[in-house]
């Protein structure tokens, strides 16, 4: 017993060594001693903003991940759940993700522990969440996992896209929505270049700084703006949209799908294990007195703007606000995007390729599909609902639930286990009543009146926008005053045809100066009805 359970991560140590692997060894080495021989101030400097692999980078990335965009969108949500229910929905699914992450990260350590044993090495292979359930439970396990991993991810890319034009829009409005995304399509295309999550440490830094500022902006200029007149806080009003922001809210706190990649870009891996429930505690911090400050100002205006940034009046705080998370959305969409990366560059054979620019190159027809989506489906925030129901409650939330039951559902699995589950949660007996009760939830309220309500909400959208919106939710702009009429020729050619296009046109005299005002009068009431 002992030499399993507490064994495991004590020989872990010796298998750090070896597994954690001599690339990592090495890399801390270089670190402590600037590089060797051409080390100095650019290798330290180097060191310093872009090879991370510390615990405090892990929480960096952790807390930076998880809220992006969505951070915009939890107001909305508010709006259809109430005050109290938006509160209540944060805290449980944040204490839900945190755990079922805590269950990836041990699947983790026991697949990586059972091939380091195996003498097998990961110095120029990044292990994926597919292969731990591949390892320890499977190929059926590995199909499922991959299915559902690569298409949250790809649609998680999706909406940092479409956030990206939605923000700008606000800034800009000389472009429209579809076009912003055109342009920023192409802008986060360069993340092919960043090598893997190892290399996120000045991003993960300035992403939690730019939310940090962008979170506390909504709330602090809700508050001084105040309740505006006639607000009203009705919610919850419909079952489809108190069943759409849970959903939401559930997809907040289900950005855990990189959990395995994050650990294993750290030196100690085995150090994750409370990493993600501290950061989820700081980003409640964020959204929690944002959108609930937004909802207190705005109530059900909220409703038809599904990005709060549209609420806020424009001043430089509010721009510097938008351009902020801009930038983040652009660090979330690598965020989302390497793991697919990844895959990639194992489907075609270039994943140990050293070759930086030969694996960008690879890598660029992964964002094609992305860029594509995001002009199909620019719904900001139903979409949200949408991928959290269908993909979040599969990938991040039932799955490990369910591997973590399946992979030590024996007596010996749980004996030779590398580690045990914490003692307040009730030890293996503990840990499998909350796996079940996870697994119910989620397939229940997440999926099923999730799912149900999320895609009525998105198909609403579809009904009402179209496919391929040009500027979704946009206000419209006032229209100037019509153009001057044109003076009408005494004699009109006797070829022309009238707006039908059937009938030929008689020639006439010129119209008498009452008759002029008529026309006049008659065309401003024909372009008001058309808005122009």
């Amino acid at each position: 017993m002992a030499a399993g359970g507490g064994g495991g991560i004590a020989d872990e140590k010796a298998p750090e060594a070896f597994g954690l692997s001599r690339h990592v060894a090495e890399a801390e080495m270089e670190e402590e001693h600037g590089g060797g021989a051409g080390g100095g101030v650019k290798s330290k400097l180097s060191g310093l903003l872009w090879h991370g692999g510390s615990a405090y980078d892990a929480w960096f990335s952790c807390a930076s991940n998880q809220v992006a965009q969505v951070l915009l969108t939890l107001p909305y949500s508010f709006a259809q759940l109430g005050m109290l229910s938006g509160i209540l929905f944060q805290v449980f699914y944040g204490l839900m993700g945190s755990w079922t992450a805590y269950l990836i990260s041990f699947l983790y350590l026991e697949y990586r522990t059972r091939k380091e044993r195996d003498k097998v090495d990961f110095r120029n292979h990044v292990i994926q969440w597919f292969e731990v359930l591949d390892g320890l439970l499977g190929r059926h396990w590995r199909n499922a996992g991959l299915a559902f991993n690569c298409t949250f991810l790809l649609f998680g890319s999706v909406i940092q896209l479409i956030g990206c034009a939605s923000n700008i829009y606000y800034v800009n409005d000389r472009l429209d929505k579809r076009t912003w995304t055109y342009i920023f399509g192409a802008c986060c295309a360069t993340t092919v270049f960043i090598p893997s999550f190892h290399n996120y440490r000045v991003w993960s830094f300035l992403g939690l700084v730019m939310t940090t500022y962008t979170a506390w902006y909504i709330a602090v200029a809700s508050l001084l703006n105040g309740q505006v007149e006639g607000v009203a806080h009705s919610g919850p009003t419909r079952i489809v949209l108190y069943f759409t922001g849970a959903t939401n809210i559930l997809y907040t706190f289900g950005g855990h799908a990189v959990t395995v990649e994050i650990m294993h870009a750290m030196w100690r891996p085995q150090k994750f294990k409370s990493i993600y429930l501290l950061a989820t505690v700081y980003v409640l911090t964020l959204t929690l007195p944002s959108a609930a400050a937004a909802y207190w100002a705005f109530g059900d205006a909220l409703l038809t703007h599904s990005n709060a940034l549209a609420l806020l009046p424009r001043t430089p705080f509010r721009d510097a606000a938008v351009v902020l998370m801009l930038i983040h959305q652009f660090i979330t969409f690598g965020f989302a995007c390497t793991p697919l990366y990844f895959v990639w560059e194992k489907l075609i054979g270039l994943h140990d390729c050293r070759s930086l620019c030969m694996r960008a190159a690879a890598r660029l027809p992964v964002v094609v599909p992305i860029w594509f989506l995001a002009i199909i489906f620019p719904f900001f925030g139903p979409i949200n609902s949408a991928v959290g129901s269908l993909l979040v409650s599969f990938t991040v939330y039932i799955i490990p639930a369910l591997a973590h039951m399946v992979t030590f559902r024996s007596p010996q699995s749980r004996e030779n286990a590398v580690e045990r589950p914490p003692r307040f949660a009730g030890g293996w007996t503990g840990a499998y009543v909350i796996n079940s009760f996870v697994v119910a939830w989620v397939l229940v309220v997440g999926f099923g009146f999730g799912g149900w309500a999320s895609i009525t909400n998105f198909v609403q959208q579809v009904n009402t926008f179209g496919l391929f919106a040009k500027c979704y939710q946009c206000p419209p702009h006032l229209a100037g005053p019509p153009p001057p009429m044109a003076p009408a020729p005494a004699m009109p050619p006797a070829t022309a045809f009238n707006a039908t296009g059937f009938f030929p046109l008689v020639p006439a005299p010129a119209p008498s100066p009452m008759m002029n005002f008529f026309l006049r009068h008659h065309h401003h009431r024909h372009h008001g009805r058309h808005g122009l």
